[in-house]
């Protein structure tokens, strides 16, 4: 079994914001893969859906427990299915990598990721894969401090960059199921 886990914050006034970009990034997958018509069920402080995806049990999860508590619901799933760290993959935002690019590791530190580095202590491991998207944009970082940037929406120039971005991305978790994360690391980890 694999647990796919988009992170964000809940609520409308974050949809779009800069450190959503998992969530994002875990809806467009689910409704290139599997289809719209998903309704998202709650549960372990988070909505998830259960889903056989190209002939396995997947579990796509957004935690609700805002970032820097997301390791509570992933340990939650983690727990009650029994799924290994390593069929786990965190998908999350950034902001030492600029706008688009795109890092996937098997495993390390949090990089200063409030939603990373509360998995890292559920779970008391660095050892679980994570897809990290760039959302870095210097211009507003000379004017903002780190909290109020990844709070921040992106501005209209980026968002027209964006479905770029995530489809991207969504390829690259595809990859990843299709063919590993060797083969996704060498075709997607090249800066952009």
């Amino acid at each position: 079994m694999k647990l796919f886990v988009g992170l964000g914050n809940p609520g409308k006034q974050y949809q779009y914001t800069r450190h959503n970009i998992g969530f994002r990034i875990l809806e467009t997958f689910i409704i290139r893969n599997i289809g719209l018509d998903q309704k998202w069920k709650k549960g372990f402080s988070s909505h998830f859906l259960q889903y056989h995806f190209k002939g396995q049990k997947t579990i796509f999860a957004k935690p609700q427990t805002y970032m820097n508590l997301s390791g509570r619901s992933v340990e939650k799933i983690i727990n009650y299915y029994g799924i290994s760290n390593h069929e786990l993959l965190v998908v999350c935002d950034d902001i030492h990598l600029s706008l688009g690019n795109i890092r996937i590791r098997k495993q390390g530190s949090s990089g200063g990721h409030k939603g990373i580095e509360s998995i890292i202590n559920s779970l008391a491991t660095e050892e679980f894969p994570r897809l990290r998207i760039g959302i870095r944009n210097d211009l507003l970082l000379q004017q903002m401090d780190y909290p109020s940037f990844v709070l921040s929406r992106f501005l209209p120039k980026e968002e027209q960059v964006l479905e770029k971005i995530i489809d991207r991305a969504v390829r690259a978790l595809e990859d990843i199921m299709d063919f590993g994360y060797e083969y996704a690391m060498r075709e997607y980890n090249r800066l952009e």
